[in-house]
């Protein structure tokens, strides 16, 4: 065999995979179509270029200390896209930068071109032709925005969200298509920016798998700010007008909304339909996801997948996890045999969100007891200096041994919060940490001790009601 491994992509899960293994001394290669664009939807397209435009909006409004109905724009309108992506084009290129020179470091030969597999054992780029053999392979080839066939993206108003980065001109409103987290993350930062956006989607919930309290204080507070919620009623066509190139989107029951511009964040689809896998007896399923088992191995056990072409959860940060173990199991290496099940979600809407463990809703539908302890940003003096009135910290907890079940937190910093209530999850600790732990002065990281308090107040009330009951 010409390498010991091949890997197919350069996002988190591939890179990580190919390091991992070449760091053992495994003769490694990786096939990257777009190289030197290195670092998949991830660094290119998605999570790196979103979260800086984000963090771009709350720089110029200055909504990072102030909340989103006092921000003013500076900027002559129409605004300039090219100077609000400035950032983001920087981090991208460091962030490519970056996986290049870690290749490197683990030696890991880098080939640019397109694969496709002729056998089990042997790929072919379709640019040069060359034919490269190899023991183990990995796919990570990412995913791609799903694009239902009723939205024209052919129209220069319309984008998916790998487009919306390409975008010229920041509109006066637009129509955001999805109640997920691209759509929702996206809807907050064009609102940030001026934008009048209204959000559509035939769900009844913005992001359904939240806890519903956090879930529905997000919603209100989006409202509060000026978004415009339309749920419940699905989208079914949308066109532009050819004479004033205004966007309509229809509904199902016949309702209609207007807009400048339409974003169109309907979920994504995975790259594995143009590989030829179906000749080695591999097939994706209709969302382009490959079907792995719990070593991340296909139905071919040296040919593994991980990261988005596998679908859920579909986050970086498991995604590099699941490259890491899918190629420990394939070279027996021994030290990581499994992605953690408790991993946290990060949000990146406005407020930013984040929780890890069980909601509310998990819990009572399999009849576990549980309390609740919540602590508000407004009455937490880093809160205070933030001007983050709106956002809060809820601990749910066991009340036979105040063990932590899960922790959810909406307000500035709230996916760097989130580790601290993880790492106590991890270890199956109880609230009583978050009472004992000192913790610095002004710091959002003091709403765990409050949280815990408050949690301890629901356990005195409860044995209180159970004692007057007795």
């Amino acid at each position: 065999m010409d390498y010991d491994l091949l890997v197919i992509g350069s996002g988190p899960a591939g890179e990580k995979g190919a390091a991992q293994v070449a760091w053992f001394g495994k003769r490694v290669a990786m096939v990257e179509k777009r190289a030197p664009h290195l670092g998949g939807a991830c660094t290119n397209t998605g999570t790196l270029p979103s979260k800086t435009l984000r963090e771009t909006a709350l720089a110029i409004t200055g909504m990072a200390s102030r909340g989103l109905e006092e921000a003013m724009l500076s900027l002559p309108r129409p605004y300039s896209a090219d100077m609000l992506m400035h950032r983001e084009r920087l981090v991208v290129d460091s962030e490519r930068a970056r996986i290049w020179r870690n290749l490197d470091k683990h030696q890991v030969e880098l080939i640019s071109g397109t694969a496709v597999f002729l056998d089990e054992h042997t790929i072919q780029l379709l640019e040069s032709g060359r034919k490269i053999t190899a023991e183990f392979f990995l796919i990570a080839t990412g995913s791609r925005p799903h694009r239902p066939e009723w939205i024209p993206f052919a129209e220069k108003e319309i984008y998916d969200s790998d487009e919306i980065l390409d975008i010229e001109t920041i509109p006066e409103s637009m129509i955001v298509l999805g109640s997920g987290v691209i759509a929702t993350e996206y809807a907050c930062i064009f609102a940030a920016l001026g934008t009048h956006v209204t959000l559509m989607d035939g769900r009844d919930r913005l992001l359904p798998f939240l806890d519903a309290e956090l879930g529905d204080r997000f919603a209100a507070e989006l409202e509060r700010l000026g978004l415009w919620l339309r749920l419940g009623d699905d989208p079914v066509a949308c066109a532009i007008d050819p004479v004033t190139r205004a966007c309509k989107v229809t509904t199902k029951s016949g309702s209609s909304e207007g807009a400048a511009a339409v974003l169109a964040a309907a979920g994504r689809s995975g790259n594995a339909t143009s590989l030829g896998l179906e000749k080695l007896g591999i097939a994706p399923d209709k969302r382009g996801n490959l079907t792995v088992n719990e070593h991340f191995q296909t139905s071919l056990p040296h040919i593994y997948a991980a990261g988005d072409v596998v679908g859920f959860p579909g986050l970086a940060s498991t995604s590099m996890e699941q490259g890491r173990v899918a190629m420990c199991h394939a070279f027996s290496l021994g030290y990581k045999t499994r992605v953690n099940p408790l991993f946290p979600y990060g949000i990146y809407t406005i407020p930013e969100m984040s929780y890890v463990g069980a909601t509310e809703e998990e819990l009572k539908k399999a009849g576990r007891a549980y309390l609740v302890g919540r602590a508000s940003m407004a009455d937490n003096a880093r809160g205070e200096i933030l001007g983050a009135g709106s956002g809060f910290l809820k601990l749910l907890f066991a009340p036979e041994d105040k063990k932590l079940l899960g922790v959810h937190v909406m307000g500035p910093s709230a996916t760097e919060l989130i580790h601290i209530g993880q790492m106590v999850l991890l270890q199956g600790g109880t609230i009583d940490p978050f009472i004992d732990a000192v913790f610095n002065y002004p710091t959002l990281s003091e709403l765990y001790k409050y949280a815990a308090y408050d949690g301890l107040g629901a356990m005195a009330r409860l044995k209180a009601a159970a004692s007057a009951v007795a």
